[in-house]
């Protein structure tokens, strides 16, 4: 699809209602409100267009830039565009999308190095971020390193911008449901850092316990590898 096809496409899903949800969610303008649902069908469309992603980040807008993160080849994508385009990063949902996609790149283990030590709130939220996904599903990723990385969680959390608190906590999570060794320190770390306070502006959003999840989490893996 070219480009100017694709924003039109965009222009044409978005709602009044989407982007007043988007914008508590703090999202900024430019944007044109695209549910998901139909980002989802124009990312089927053009899936692994890194060309056409590339066009759709520069534009500015938040939708475009959703499309983008979704459709980007990640075995194709440049370890400098990646650089490039989480300096570009403004809110959380755009993050997440963007972390979802260097997750599945070969530069995850570099970039979670570089970008969890970030002072920049949504560039240090990206690193993390992308550790919690890998620590889902990356077996290559040891104990030990993972281990360094809580050390640091429970160091530094309370010390972090806001989303950068939010997604040092989910990495925490993450990690603690891995395997029973990083449960039990991980656990022990959630008790040292205490409630972790986040910001989630004008929605219903809430930070989740990391003890409780991972309790949660790991029951409900057990009952349903016992079943």
């Amino acid at each position: 699809m070219e480009l100017k096809r694709a924003l039109a496409a965009l222009k044409a899903a978005g709602t009044a209602q989407n982007r007043k949800v988007y914008r508590r969610h703090g999202v900024s303008d430019p944007l044109y409100g695209v549910s998901y649902a139909i980002q989802g069908q124009l990312a089927k469309q053009n899936k692994h267009d890194t060309e056409l992603a590339t066009g759709l980040w520069e534009t500015g807008n938040h939708d475009a830039r959703i499309l983008a993160a979704m459709i980007a080849d990640p075995r194709e994508i440049r370890s400098s565009r990646l650089d490039k385009w989480v300096r570009d990063l403004n809110n959380y949902v755009l993050t997440d999308a963007f972390s979802d996609l260097v997750s599945h790149s070969p530069f995850a283990k570099a970039k979670i190095g570089k970008w969890t030590r970030s002072p920049k709130e949504f560039v240090g939220a990206a690193g993390w971020n992308v550790l919690a996904r890998l620590a889902r599903q990356d077996p290559e990723l040891t104990d030990e390193e993972l281990e360094d990385y809580l050390a640091t969680i429970e160091s530094e959390i309370h010390g972090r911008q806001n989303r950068t608190r939010q997604s040092m906590n989910s990495a925490l999570i993450a990690i603690g449901i891995r395997n029973p060794k990083l449960e039990r320190k991980a656990l022990a770390a959630a008790r040292r850092i205490g409630k972790v306070e986040v910001d989630h502006g004008e929605t219903s959003c809430k930070t989740p316990d990391p003890a409780a999840y991972i309790k949660k989490t790991v029951a409900r893996n057990k009952a349903r590898q016992a079943g």
